[in-house]
C-alpha cells in the first residue's frame, strides 16, 4: 500500500466524549443508547479487553464490522485511524484520539477504516467494544472479519 496519510476527519468515524456521572459509589458512563446510535451500528456481542502499558493492538480493519469501542479507564489509549477505503471522500485522512480516564470517550469504526490503539497509561488499561457482528459468525463457524497489518515491517499504520 503506497497511500500517504494526513490529519483529517474520516468520513463514518464517529467520537463522542462521555459523560461520566459520578457519586459517592464511584462514577458510571452509558456507552451506548439503541436511541443514540444508528441501526447499523447496534450491537451483536460485547467483549471487555485488558491492555498493559505500552502494548498496542492493532493496526486492523474489517469488511463488513462496525466497531463501537468505550474508552472509559482506568487507562488512557491512544487511537489512531486511517482511511485506506477505495472511494472514500476521506481516503487518505488520518486521525488520533487521546482516550479513557481522563477524556472518557466511544470511538465508533465503520468497516474498511484501518484502526489500533495503544495503552500510553502507566497502569493497565481496560476497553470495552460492542461490535455490529459476531466474531467468526455464528457458531464461531466462519472466517475471522479482520486484516491484520501488525506484523508487516513495511505498514503505512504506526501505532
Amino acid at each position: 500500500m503506497k497511500d500517504t496519510f494526513c490529519d483529517g476527519d474520516i468520513s463514518g468515524v464517529i467520537v463522542r466524549r462521555l459523560a461520566r456521572h459520578e457519586d459517592p459509589r464511584g462514577w458510571l458512563c452509558e456507552v451506548f443508547r439503541r436511541d443514540e446510535i444508528a441501526p447499523e451500528h447496534l450491537p451483536a456481542m460485547a467483549y471487555v479487553s485488558l491492555t498493559h502499558p505500552g502494548v498496542a493492538r492493532g493496526p486492523h480493519a474489517h469488511r463488513d464490522q462496525t466497531d463501537l469501542f468505550g474508552f472509559v479507564g482506568p487507562g488512557t489509549f491512544r487511537v489512531r485511524l486511517w482511511d485506506a477505503r477505495e472511494g472514500s471522500p476521506s481516503r487518505g485522512a488520518r486521525m488520533e484520539i487521546l482516550a479513557g480516564e481522563e477524556a472518557p470517550t466511544v470511538v465508533i469504526v465503520p468497516p474498511g477504516v484501518v484502526h489500533g490503539y495503544r495503552n500510553v497509561g502507566e497502569g493497565p488499561g481496560l476497553v470495552f467494544n460492542c461490535p455490529n457482528r459476531l466474531y467468526a459468525g455464528e457458531g464461531r463457524r466462519e472466517p475471522v472479519d479482520e486484516i491484520r497489518y501488525e506484523d508487516d515491517p513495511d505498514s503505512p499504520f504506526p501505532l
